[in-house]
């Protein structure tokens, strides 16, 4: 929210008609205005630190206060511990069977066709004694169906030893890798809420204000402290109608202030397309020397700090 310092114009055009009476260059009055910047958590919290002061500089990405986060952390920490599970779980869809359970299921293998070996085996005596008249059809009948039982088992343990050796089926592993996904969407989140609670210079600035105490309840989107970067320093002034015709973004201006050593070198970034009168009057061709136009200059970033809001300042077109 920019602090706007108003200031009477016919005192603007005064001083514009003083300054061309001092300067062979005309000279135009105005004053420095700061756009400051307001920062604030979209988390609510109790504010619990608070390492900046009014009147600080602070550097980018510098800490300027932090809210009690004890449930961010907490459900980060869970979302990291879900996103392990899954990506563990992922892992052993796409792997198959541990080598322990592959070799549980070669041992059942060994086991069957042991078994089968044995009713073949049987099965051939039996039906030697049937055909001597040693055994009833019905024990022949109960040895063959018992050699083709095991024969059928012998078939189904090896498939079984393939399917261990394999991975999971691809939805499976798709279902999985959708789960990984959305358990590493919740870890940003998680993270990302975390972070609103411990809020960080944008850029280089000033402190203008802290605007809660330590201790305090602070609404989410409420701003904690306002800032001023020099980058948001600017110079706003008024040039008569017959002069903003030759202005453009770009120009460079000269800007003087009391007490500054040098003058500071300037940017006009912003010429407005309406005009203000000094003081009102009927519009007419006559009155078209009272017209005056609103005009911004952007002073470099290293110069800017020595501008400060509210002072007033006198321009010189270069």
């Amino acid at each position: 929210m920019t602090r706007v310092l108003f200031i009477v114009l016919p005192l603007l055009v005064g001083g514009m008609l003083a300054g061309c009476s001092r300067h062979e260059t005309p000279a135009y009055q105005g004053y420095v205005e700061g756009e400051y910047v307001y920062l604030g958590s979209s988390q609510a919290g109790r504010l619990t630190q608070l390492p900046v002061a009014r009147g600080d500089m602070v550097r980018a990405d510098a800490p300027l206060f932090a809210l009690e986060s004890v449930d961010e952390t907490a459900a980060l920490e869970q979302a990291r511990q879900q996103l392990a599970s899954a990506r563990a779980q992922l892992a052993d869809i796409e792997t198959g069977k541990r080598a322990p359970e592959v070799n549980v299921t070669r041992a059942q293998l060994a086991e069957a066709v042991a078994n089968a070996r044995k009713a073949s085996l049987q099965l051939v005596r039996d039906e030697a004694q049937f055909k001597a008249g040693g055994i009833a059809k019905a024990q022949l009948d109960d040895s063959r169906a018992n050699a083709e039982a095991t024969a059928a088992q012998v078939r189904e343990m090896t498939n079984q030893v393939e399917v261990a050796r394999l991975p999971g089926r691809a939805q499976q592993i798709a279902a999985q890798r959708a789960q990984v996904a959305a358990a590493e969407a919740a870890l940003a989140q998680a993270q990302w809420k975390l972070d609103q609670k411990h809020v960080r210079a944008p850029a280089e600035g000033r402190i203008y204000d802290t605007l809660y105490r330590v201790g305090e309840w602070v609404p989410a989107g409420s701003p904690v402290v306002q800032m001023l970067p020099p980058r948001n320093i600017k110079v706003r002034f008024f040039v008569p109608e017959n002069i903003v015709g030759g202005l453009a973004p770009g120009r460079a201006v000269a800007i003087h202030c009391d007490g500054c050593a040098a003058d500071i070198s300037a940017t006009i970034t912003y010429l407005s397309n309406q005009a203000e009168y000094t003081p009102p009057v009927i519009y007419s061709n006559e009155s078209r020397s009272k017209l005056v136009f609103l005009i911004e200059a952007h002073p470099q970033v290293a110069d800017a700090a020595r501008l400060h809001p509210g002072q007033p300042v006198t321009v010189v077109l270069k």
